[in-house]
């Protein structure tokens, strides 16, 4: 029964260790992943609407984050937002850049994990720019009737990008401009 008592008083000293060697390493490199997270975030925002000078950050009643795009003169010219989504083996976010009309400027993938040689194809800038000049009542795959090619073997990936844009462009026109449209899109985006 001592040996046991020993054993774990010896266990639990050595865990205890780890688990405080952990949190101060933890503690040391937070800050450096959140900046760096940041920064990508912003490096695809000005990727997205290129011509903006400053983005200035917004919330929907909803709580989804959004950026206003602004010109060097102070102009609205877009708004950058990131989209959500699971899809085949991971979450898949996206950065959207929209223009003051609510059609797409640019998308880019910030963040998947989806199958190497299917889904992961896309972050190919070819896939990224099926989504340009589009609005979201645009935004079906052709395997649903629409004008979005899949990527091949990766149709999960596909509808779930583009599901993601087309719920959060509708979020955003919706509340910024004030309509309400068809019960059928709303039930159709759900």
């Amino acid at each position: 029964m001592k040996v046991y008592l020993h054993y774990a008083l010896v266990l639990l000293i050595i865990t205890a260790l780890a688990c405080g060697i952990l949190a101060m390493v933890n503690q040391q490199t937070k800050p450096i992943i959140d900046r760096n997270l940041q920064e990508e975030e912003n490096n695809a925002r000005e990727q997205v609407i290129s011509s903006a000078k400053t983005f200035e950050k917004q919330e929907l009643k909803n709580g989804k984050v959004y950026y206003i795009a602004k010109d060097e003169k102070g102009k609205e010219i877009g708004y950058t937002f990131i989209s959500c989504g699971r899809g085949y083996s991971s979450d898949v976010q996206i950065m959207v850049g929209i223009d003051t009309n609510f059609k797409i400027e640019k998308i880019i993938i910030i963040q998947q994990s989806e199958t190497p040689g299917l889904g992961a194809n896309c972050i190919k800038p070819e896939f990224s720019e099926k989504y340009t000049n589009l609005e979201y009542k645009d935004l079906t795959v052709d395997k649903d009737g629409g004008n979005i090619k899949s990527i091949t073997g990766a149709t999960i990936t596909t509808r779930t990008v583009t599901n993601a844009i087309k719920k959060d462009v509708y979020d955003l026109e919706n509340e910024l401009v004030g309509i309400t449209f068809k019960q059928e899109v709303k039930d159709e985006l759900i």
